[in-house]
């Protein structure tokens, strides 16, 4: 039952190019400005919209950013088109019904020291390459449905982590290495290497 009041909530899909990831798309902000990373259910702990979504026995893996849930599923899962009207379906009604999405708290406690956010004791090269992720880099992957942080840096090379449909996904490593490694090289000269540091 819809409380009056509420707007009405529509879910569209997008396909990822990670054939197992699919991307729930919200007309609504879930975790605005955010995201957060939930591997496998054991890490679903500070989302009790992740904790719901685990109910659902093919999903492997979920990342939540600020409009947009990417779900991951099961290899053996059956094929999306059977299981997409069920998931639209849970996230319209538990959106509509006002459920938690995040408990802020809770992930402060959990969430790794991954952040593009420019710190007062970054150096300079340091600066240079969170703010590439975060202008360049970060639009493109929130489109794909998922999410690079930077991890470290050191003697050249910048080491990143993958999320949502990033994580696991085929074309993501051609992605880091053609795309992302090529265009540090070019715009901050002492990037030597990306890799990709795994969850």
């Amino acid at each position: 039952m819809i409380k009056t009041g509420n707007p009405v909530i529509s879910i569209y899909t997008e396909m990822t190019p990670n054939p197992e990831t699919m991307k729930f798309v919200a007309n609504k902000l879930l975790y605005p400005g955010k995201s957060i990373d939930f591997p496998d259910e054991s890490f679903a702990g500070p989302s009790p919209l992740a904790k719901e979504l685990f109910a659902f026995p093919f999903i492997r893996s979920i990342f939540i950013a600020s409009n947009f849930v990417t779900l991951t599923k099961t290899a053996d899962t059956e094929d999306w088109q059977d299981v997409i009207p069920p998931i639209k379906q849970f996230l319209k009604e538990y959106i509509e019904n006002g459920g938690p999405i995040v408990n802020e708290e809770e992930a402060e406690k959990v969430k790794k020291e991954a952040t593009n956010l420019v710190l007062a004791d970054d150096d300079d090269v340091v600066k240079r390459i969170k703010e590439l992720l975060d202008n360049y880099v970060r639009p493109a992957v929130e489109m794909d449905g998922g999410a690079i942080q930077f991890r470290s840096y050191e003697d050249g090379i910048v080491n990143l982590m993958l999320q949502g449909s990033c994580s696991g996904c085929p074309s993501s490593m051609i992605t880091l290495k053609a795309g992302i490694e090529g265009m540090m090289k070019r715009m901050i000269p002492e990037v030597k290497e990306v890799v990709a540091e795994a969850e």
